[in-house]
């Protein structure tokens, strides 16, 4: 056998071995019949704004709770132990880091073909100028579509993820083979963008353009069987948001027109039912009201 075979034939059994390893996508049964027995899903509740937990809070009470959050110790994790299986960290992160946006990227290759997926490891990380940052983790064989095109291309539009349409969003999350449009799959409508060949997604509320400024690929990290993890940022080159659901000047988006979802643990899913407000405290207004802060104030002088 050459040895470009049997490094074929290498790399086609750490695939088998990676796979049979990955439980990330977990099996949920007859989920269902689990579905059935639960509430309806109330599409007519209000949001809620109420007190903050704590309104009269003064500064250096740490959590007025008498010590209860004190109480229990931490365990200490090694995420790289060799004992942890990866699956580990994962849940452990995804139900620990909660709510997370959901990453709604609409992709195209350099072929034209269309790709649409969900993504967990999302989020905006500045606005001057506005920047967004996707991870794509690990995975058995090849690397994500959308993490693929985006290498290609360099292009994409980040759409958000509304109540009304977490179903046809968490369907194209399916592993569809590579050059299947999980715009077909999900059933979503396709408006055009200006700066980015892929398509916005018509049904949401805020739609972003945006290009690929950096890749960082984790080479240290690479397993037997499994594609590089990477870490994808995306500057904005255009912004769009549905008539009638913001402000006169579009600096502010109704968050009753908005209804996000947000990423929970496992397979779960979160909705803004409540809110609560705290303004931001200046610590020249501050000072003069406070004794902690007078002293620190005073100290930082000596």
């Amino acid at each position: 056998m050459s040895s470009s075979a049997t490094a074929a034939t290498a790399s086609e059994s750490d695939n088998i071995a990676a796979l049979k390893s990955y439980k990330i996508v977990q099996n949920f049964g007859n989920f269902a019949e689990t579905e059935a027995k639960r509430p309806d899903f109330d599409h007519a509740k209000p949001i809620e704004v109420t007190k903050s937990p704590y309104p009269e809070w003064k500064y250096g009470e740490g959590v007025p709770d008498n010590g209860a959050s004190l109480a229990q110790k931490h365990h200490e994790i090694d995420p790289y132990a060799p004992d942890r299986p990866m699956i580990n960290n994962y849940r452990l992160l995804v139900s620990g880091i909660a709510p997370r946006p959901v990453g709604f990227l609409s992709t195209i290759n350099c072929r034209g073909q269309k790709n649409l997926s969900p993504f967990s490891y999302f989020q905006v990380i500045d606005h001057d100028p506005p920047m967004f940052i996707v991870g794509f983790s690990s995975r058995p064989g090849r690397v994500k579509d959308t993490y693929r095109n985006l290498k290609e291309t360099g292009e994409c539009v980040i759409n958000t993820v509304s109540e009304n349409m977490i179903e046809a969003v968490n369907a194209t999350s399916i592993d569809a083979p590579y050059g299947v449009s999980e715009w077909e799959v999900s059933g979503l409508h396709e408006a055009p963008s200006t700066t980015v060949k892929p398509s916005r997604v018509e049904e949401s509320v805020f739609n972003i353009e945006g290009k690929v400024i950096d890749i960082k690929e984790f080479t240290d990290h690479r397993q037997p069987g499994m594609s590089l993890a990477a870490t994808v940022l995306i500057k904005a080159t255009r912004f769009w948001v549905k008539e009638g659901t913001a402000d006169a000047d579009y600096t502010h988006i109704d968050l009753e027109k908005l209804r996000p979802i947000g990423q929970l643990g496992g397979v779960s899913y979160g909705r803004v039912v409540s809110t609560f407000e705290r303004p931001r405290g200046k610590w020249d207004n501050e000072v003069p009201k406070n004794d902690l802060l007078a002293e620190l104030d005073a100290a930082k002088l000596k």
